[in-house]
Formats: structure tokens, sequence, C-alpha cells
């Protein structure tokens, strides 16, 4: 038989302690419970196991183990986490854009990835899903899918664990979980928890030096409780509940390179000081040399007003409930509803300086989602049927409150010192405009999106021989969202003032530019000024989007005897279009609103186990070809939107697992992606931020991942086993920024300073002893031991031209972990 292998949920509890003794993992990527090896999709499936010895604690530790996936972070939590598989991802400051990467806990959709970071704790398996996805999950996803299934309710044994870790930086782990039947083999609970807690791996200091606090630590817990049940009749469910909170600061940035107006002196000329204030240590011991991506510490520093502050707490219900239609069929439903808040606070100009200030962003994300499916076979297994409906509501409502600081003034005194020989004086904004200084200026933008989603779909495998099937899946899919941006509280004198000057020729003609763009800042200029037709302000918005699509897969598998099984797919993908949740999104008439995403995938592949099953061999070759493809970027001064008419992705991926003995296990894998954008991506565009893309590499997509690693195990006598397991992940050079060219300068293509990342290699070690009934174990543990800090996201430092920062990756950690289970 080739790629049918159907299992129902009734079954699979069966089917997963089969797979436990024979190798074998079952995933449920398909929405049924499979052989991962016997699924004509590309995916790796990651046990708990994996996950533990591999100190993958949350979504973006992945990468460790899967070299096709990466991810990278802003400072916002809740909006500017991105998810990438084959290169391809959704770059994202903006609450508006949905992941080209889904996130999918437990069967329900998670609708943006800041969502999904809580830890991973009881949980029973992480499948990579590459490609994208549609015709068989809730939602649609252009690049790829994160399926995550915790651990279910044991109806039978009375069991749990506890896990207690510590180590450098001052980290502080608990996680647990208790299992609870109520009623034998009909009714059980299950409670799990986790606490965790550690100093942030950059330190924070004042324009004198003085350390002021930290980020990108850790201060979290969870809880979730889950009622599972069954009855005789085979009617299968569970509720799951969950809470999770936490206040550690992310989000700050290391300032990579500094802007001629720093270098020059004359932060000095208009009394800001030789550097501006910028503390700490030169730009090669943070680890951000072109040279090395080794780190001199094991934290780096970065200069702000004051430290972040992040505040995020979420809960959230999932119901799932399964009842069987005889002999051959199932009815599945899930049904969701969570709501996130968050609160950031942060100093937006990255520097010492007290220029430009987030006082708060609050944001709110309220989801619920509807799943039905009914499932089965006929025909004696000749055929596997899937039909579904799906239906989400989505609300997300953002409240930004913006202030210029005591310093905006003298900052742009020193960005128009040499182009005026000083004649401006320190303040020229208060000078041109009659005496308004700008330090002071608050404003609120207040941002808002509500979508509507809903599909019909079908997933079909036909037997057409013992050997040879043929899947076929549609969804037709329809998307409607409401967006709108509208001005809270708004104290801005000086861009008012500013514009007067220009109208009445107090400003000079070459500087118009200049003093319009600095004096009428765009995140705290006032929206829906009169003069808003002769220059780019900000103007409020209330409007719709709407769309539909057929998203359609068709794939071929034939088993060989070995076995090994090919397979061959084409995949329609689809990801839909939003609002540019921005205050510039509508400035100069312009439409807020982006296009949808769609894609062409055409992948072949081949699973193979070898050598009576010592070998794992899988195989994916694949070219995935992106129309529309979203992009925001910031610019220095304001977010902008677009679509890019063409991108593409293909490459090759190689996964291995060899089990040359009972004690050693070694896996490899290899991932070579040429993700681009093509000679003519611009089309008949002719935006520079279009074109200027135009041949180059997608951000944060190396041509080559590699990872490699090995675990020896053994008992010792009748009590005590040990392990040993180290992986070494490598990465090539990659675009850190969405622009690898400057924008400003047309006449020919000047890189971008710091813009490659260069090649790298992390190691992570582990190692363990403990009792063979797993009633203890001890483990120490290294990850990233050679200190190899990276940078994830590089980006124009706000309103000082020519300076460059970046939010690094995580350095090295280790420690000591005790373990118990019962």
């Amino acid at each position: 038989m080739g790629f049918t292998g159907t299992a129902y949920a009734q079954d699979s509890e069966a089917e997963e302690a089969q797979a436990n003794t024979d190798d074998i993992i079952i995933v449920t990527a398909t929405r049924r419970a499979e052989d991962v090896q016997d699924i004509p999709i590309a995916v790796t499936a990651v046990s708990p196991v994996q996950l533990e010895r591999q100190g993958v604690v949350n979504v973006q530790e992945i990468t460790s183990v899967s070299p096709s996936f990466s991810t990278s972070s802003a400072q916002l939590a809740s909006g500017s986490v991105v998810l990438r598989i084959r290169g391809v991802g959704t770059t994202s400051n903006n609450i508006g854009f949905e992941s080209a990467v889904g996130i999918f806990v437990d069967g329900a959709y998670q609708s943006r990835p800041g969502v999904a970071l809580s830890e991973f704790v009881d949980v029973e398996r992480v499948e990579v899903l590459r490609g994208p996805q549609g015709t068989l999950f809730g939602r649609n996803t252009s690049a790829g899918a994160l399926n995550i299934t915790n651990v279910r309710p044991d109806l039978s044994e009375f069991g749990g664990f506890a896990n207690a870790t510590y180590g450098n930086r001052d980290l502080m782990s608990i996680q647990g979980a208790v299992n609870l039947p109520v009623v034998q083999d009909t009714v059980a609970v299950r409670l799990t928890g986790a606490y965790r807690e550690r100093d942030g791996y950059i330190t924070v200091v004042d324009r004198n030096g003085t350390e002021i606090g930290e980020s990108n630590g850790s201060d979290q817990y969870l809880v979730r409780g889950q009622v599972g049940w069954e009855t005789e009749s085979g009617i299968r469910g569970r509720i799951i509940g969950d809470y999770s909170k936490s206040d550690a600061g992310v989000g700050a940035a290391v300032e990579v390179l500094q802007s001629p107006v720093e270098t020059a002196g004359l932060f000095a000329a208009v009394g800001l000081g030789a550097r501006g204030g910028m503390a700490g240590p030169i730009v090669a011991t943070n680890g951000f040399d072109q040279q090395t991506a080794e780190a001199a510490t094991d934290n780096l520093i970065a200069t702000a007003n004051f430290a972040p502050i992040t505040e995020v707490e979420q809960f959230g219900v999932t119901g799932e409930i399964e009842i069987p239609l005889g002999d051959s069929a199932d009815i599945i439903y899930i049904g969701s509803y969570r709501e996130f808040d968050a609160f950031e606070s942060y100093d937006s100009d990255f520097s010492g300086l007290d220029v430009f200030n987030v006082d708060g962003n609050v944001t709110s994300i309220n989801t619920m989602t509807h799943e039905l499916r009914v499932q089965g076979d006929a025909f004696d297994g000749r055929i596997s049927w899937l039909i579904g409906a799906y239906y989400s509501e989505e609300d997300i409502s953002q409240a930004v409150s913006f202030s210029l600081g005591e310093d905006y003034g003298e900052l742009i005194g020193a960005l128009f010192f040499a182009p005026t020989g000083g004649a401006l004086g320190a303040n020229p904004l208060t000078l041109l405009s009659g005496g308004v200084d700008p330090a002071g200026t608050t404003n609120t933008n207040l941002y808002a999106q509500n979508s509507k989603s809903w599909s019909v779909f079908t997933h079909n495998t036909f037997e057409i021989t013992d050997s040879f099937d043929l899947t076929v899946g549609l969804r037709y899919s329809d998307e409607s969202k409401d967006g709108s941006f509208a001005q809270g509280n708004n104290t801005n004198a000086i861009c008012p003032a500013i514009l007067a000057s220009i109208a009445a020729g107090g400003v000079p003609a070459p500087l118009i530019n200049n003093v319009f763009g600095t004096g009428c800042f765009a995140f705290t200029a006032p929206a829906d000024l009169p003069q808003a037709a002769a220059f780019p302000l900000p103007r409020t918005f209330n409007s719709k989007f709407s769309d539909e699509e057929l998203i359609y897969t068709v794939k071929l598998g034939y088993e060989f005897e070995a076995p090994v099984n090919v397979y061959a797919s084409f995949t329609h993908g689809y990801k839909s279009g939003g609002f540019n949740l921005d205050s510039t999104a509508a400035s100069g008439g312009a439409d807020p609103r982006f296009a949808s995403e769609e894609v062409d995938a055409y992948e072949i592949g081949m699973k193979a186990r070898l050598i009576d099953n010592a070998v794992t061999l899988n195989v994916a070759a694949f070219r995935e070809e992106f129309t529309n493809f979203q992009v925001l970027e910031f610019t220095g001064a304001q977010f902008q939107t677009f679509n890019v008419p063409k991108a593409n992705t293909q490459g090759l991926e190689i996964e291995t697992v060899i089990r040359p003995s009972d004690n050693l296990t070694v896996n490899a894998g290899v991932t070579y992606t040429d993700a681009n954008y093509p000679s003519d991506c611009a089309g008949t565009q002719t935006a520079v931020n279009v074109v200027n893309l135009c041949g180059i590499s997608l951000t944060n997509a190396p041509d080559i991942v590699g990872i490699m690693g090995a675990t020896y195990e053994r008992d010792l006598g009748n009590y005590l086993d040990f392990f040993m397991t180290g992986q070494i992940r490598f990465e090539d050079d990659r675009r850190t920024s969405t622009q690898k060219f400057d924008p400003a300068i047309t006449t020919s293509q000047v890189l971008v300073p710091f813009d490659v990342q260069d090649s790298n290699t992390k190691i992570n070690l582990r190692a363990g002893i403990g009792a063979q009934d797993d009633s203890w174990a001890l483990e120490v543990f290294g990850t990233n031991i050679t200190n190899q800090v990276t940078r994830g996201v590089t980006f124009n430092t706000v309103l000082r031209s020519g300076s460059r920062s970046a939010f690094p990756q995580e350095p090295r950690s280790y420690g000591v972990t005790l373990r118990t289970k019962f």
C-alpha cells in the first residue's frame, strides 16, 4: 500500500504505543494519525525527548532541530516575531500582518506568532510542515505550519513529572504535570505548569554608562488544565484551558554602526555631548563585527533612556470532540477562544538621548475559531476522504502613545548642522517655527482590525493500486476585514507651526523636505490637517478589505518494497491581505490595504527506511513561486508596506537518522535554499523600494543550513543509565534587513551597512545520568557554547541618518536540570 495508512482518532493512542516500540513516529500532519514516513508531505517531527535534549523551550528555538525553519524578532512581543520556512516568512513589525507560517496548538489556529510564544511543557510532538497549507488545516498559510500537540489526559494511569533547572544569568525554571483519572478509563484530569525566570542578556545603560536595567530575559509562568473523556460508544473529547503571563522586558537594540552625525562631533556642537550619550563598548565587543560573530562577554550592552517594559497576558479555551460514525468514519469538531493582551514601552530611538519614546503600546487580540471535519475511508480502505468547514473571527485593537523627548530639537539641529554650517543654531525647528519647542509633544494612535474568515475544504487520497496513490485537496476561502486608524490625544504644536512657516516662505527651499519630515515626524504628527494634500501627513481611515480564493493540491505517491516512498506534488496556496495598521498607511491619499499573497509550490520527494530500518533518509526538492509577496520595511522615519509582484524560493532538503547500534543515534539534515526576488520582480512597478529588491535574496534566508547531532546512551548496571548528546547547527551568510541597497541613492546600488550576518556555527551539548525507571535524572547542558552572538534583524536607527542598530539573538547558556517522573 502507498501513502494511505489511515488511522482514526480513536485508534491513535494504540498506534502511538506501537510506534514507540518500532521506531515509528506517528504524526497528525494530514489530520489523520499516520507514520511520518508514509505521508507525501515534507515534515519534520520532533519528539519531547528531542525537545529536552536540544534545549528547545519555545517556538523560536525549533531552529536547532529543523534546518528549514528559522525565526527572528524585534522589539514587539505581540507583532514582530517572524517565522520562516524555506527562507519565506512575513517580515513585519505590524500587527495587521498574518504570518506566512501558521501555528496550530492542539488543532487550534494561533492568529499571530507572538500569541504562541509560551513555553513548551508537557508537549507530545512538534511537527514542522514545509510548504503552503490550506486543504487540511483550519487556516491558509503560504510558507508552512507548525503543528504542536500537547499530551492528552491519560484515562487509566495516575502519573506525572517535575523538572527543575538552574543556569547562568540566574536561570530558574520549574516544570511539572500531574495526570489524575477521575473515572477509570472514562474521565481524567491533567494539570500542567511552568515557571521560568532569567536575567536578560542585554544590559541597558544610560548616557552616562550607568546600568538602568536589562532586556531579553524571562519572567513568565504558564498553567494549563485539561479534562479528557471517552465513552463506551467511542465518543472522545477534551477541554483545554490555559493561562500565561510574562513580565520580562524585551526588544532593546544594540547600535552596530554610528552615523556620521555621531562620529563628526556634531552632537557636541548642539550641546548633546561628543558621542550623544552613546555609552558602552565599541561595536566589535558587542559581537557584531563583520569578521566574527564571537562575543567577548555573555552580555551585550545597549544604551537607552529607560529599559524596555513588556507585560503579556493571555488565556484560552479549546474544545475538541470526536464522534465515530460507524466503523469507518468520524466527525471531529475543534473550537477555540483566546484573548491576548500586551503592554509595551520602550525608548524607540535606541540611544542615551531623550528623543523619541513609545510610552505605551497596548495591544489586544481576541480570536474565535470553529472547525468541523468529517473523515473516513471507503471501499475497504481504497479511498481515504475528508470534508470540512472552518470559521474564525479576530478582533485586533491597538493604542500606541508616542512622545518627543527633551533632546529631539537638538538631535535635529545636529542633523542640520553640517548642511547649513550651523546657521540655524542648536534647535532649528524652534527657530523656523517661530519659537515652538518640539520637546514634550505627545500623540496616541488608535488602530483596529476586525476579520472574519470562512472556508470549506476537502482532502482525499485514492489508492489506485496497492503501491500508487493519488491525493486531491480543494479549499474555498472567503476573507473580509474592516481596518481603521484614528487619533486620540495629540498635543503636537510644532507641525502646524512648521507648515505655516513653509507656506509663508520662512524655510529655505533646499531644506523644506527635511524640515517638514522632522517637524511633522510621522509618528507624532496630527492627522487630517488641511495641508495633508500637499505633504504626506497621517490620514485617518476606516476601510474594508475582502478577498476569496480557491486553494488546491494534487499529490502522487508510489511505494517501492524497500520500503521507499516517492511523491510529487503541486499546491496553490494563499495568505490573506489586509491593512497596514500604521499612521502613515494612508498618507498622501495612499491605499492602506495590501494585497493577498499567493504561491504555486512544486515538490518531489523520497522517504526511505534502509538497512533493516537502521537508516531513515528523507529528501525533498522544491520550488515555490510567490505573487504579490507581502513586505514591510522601516525607513528610519516610517513603516512602509508594499507587495512585490514576484518572489521565489527553491532548493533541496535532506534529513537522515542513522542508528549504527542500539546505543548510538546520529541525526543530520541540510537545507539548500535559493530564496530570492528575481531580476524582474518589480513587474510594471517603478517604486525604488521595490525595484531595489530585484535580484537579491529574501531577508534572513541563508543559502545553506546544516545540522548534525549524535546521542549515545547506555545502561550502567541494573539501576542507572546515562546519555551524552551534541548538536551542531551551521548557517550560511544571510541578509538581516529588508533593503539590501539604499533606496535614497537611485543612481547606483549602494549596499546598506551591516546588512549581512556572516556565517556561523552554534553548538549545543547535554549529558545526563539517572534511574532506568525514570524516577530521577540529573543533566548538565550548554547551548551555543562558543557564544556565537548573531543579528536577527538589522535596521536604520530612528532619526540618525547612517546609523544602524540590531536585535541580537541569544548568546551562550548553560546549567543543570533535575528530573523526576512518578
